[in-house]
């Protein structure tokens, strides 16, 4: 009797043992991540850890591709245009001369040749419906239309182009392709650059820089308009992401910004935020 009862014993302890191992593997596999960093620094289930590496955004893959195609076509660019071969030749230093005389750029070429450090930037103004009725924002808008054969897509991106330091463009493309219509959208952006005014109009801050706008604009397109007013030095951009982008490319640091309308259509939004800082350099004189 003795003896059946040992056995009885050792069997238990085993089946004991067993259901420990279990509850700690199931425990390393629920780990959080701090915990498994921790058990990798002392040697433990270090097999259990895996370290992906950051991936690329589609969307910023597709804008350098589509700038780099774009500014190869410069290597091997024969002017056109009366403007063209003026530019080559020397004739103006800079974009800001060039536009200050009122010239028409017609070749996107010409903008590459005296701006080389030009920065472009998709605005997102495409969408697709989320989870709960929000949306999820993409870089391209897709619209279609329906022919005999079925369904026939489009691709309508928007690209605002910039140095940072007063040059800004706008250009809109459609095509049946994303880096088609991206590398079609830099170009137009390029036919479309204008000098910003940038001063410092905040009676606030009245420090004389360039930080800031030199005084209160307005910019309208379709339903959106939007206000934009000068602020002291640290206030930041004060709007959202996609005004954020185009304010930045232009240089401008600190700026209130008040929007109407349906600002839920990017585009108009863009078109706004680029009539008011068209009308920032329609005064007569200087400031």
């Amino acid at each position: 009797m003795v003896r059946k009862k040992k056995l009885k014993h050792e069997e238990t302890g085993e089946e004991i043992a067993k259901e420990e191992e279990m509850e700690e593997t199931v425990k390393k596999s629920k780990a959080k991540p701090a915990a498994r960093k921790k058990a990798e620094e002392k040697g433990e289930a270090a097999e259990e850890i895996i370290v992906e590496a950051p991936v690329e955004a589609p969307a910023e893959k597709e804008i350098k591709e589509a700038a780099r195609v774009v500014g190869e076509r410069l290597s091997t660019w024969v002017p056109k245009t009366e403007l063209g071969k003026q530019v080559v030749q020397g004739r103006y230093k800079d974009m800001k001369e060039l536009l200050s005389k009122g010239e028409i750029v017609l070749e996107p070429e010409i903008v590459d040749y005296l701006v080389p450090d030009l920065k472009e930037e998709l605005v997102y103004i495409g969408g697709t419906p989320g989870k709960g009725g929000g949306i999820r924002r993409t870089p391209t808008r897709m619209t279609a239309r329906m022919h005999k054969s079925g369904r026939r897509f489009k691709l309508t991106a928007l690209v605002v182009v910039g140095n940072g330091d007063g040059i800004v463009g706008l250009g809109k493309a459609t095509s049946n392709e994303h880096r088609t219509a991206i590398e079609k959208a830099i170009q137009h952006a390029k036919l479309n650059v204008i000098n910003v005014r940038r001063g410092c109009g905040s009676w606030e801050c009245n420090c004389g820089g360039t930080h800031s706008i030199p005084f209160r604009t307005e910019g309208k397109a379709g339903s959106v308009k939007v206000l934009l007013n000068p602020t002291p030095v640290g206030v930041g951009i004060v709007a959202n992401e996609e005004t954020k982008k185009i304010l930045q490319l232009v240089g401008v640091k600190d700026v209130w910004s008040k929007t109407f309308g349906m600002t839920s259509t990017r585009i108009n939004l863009a078109l706004a935020v680029f009539d008011a800082l068209e009308k920032l350099s329609r005064t007569k004189g200087d400031i």
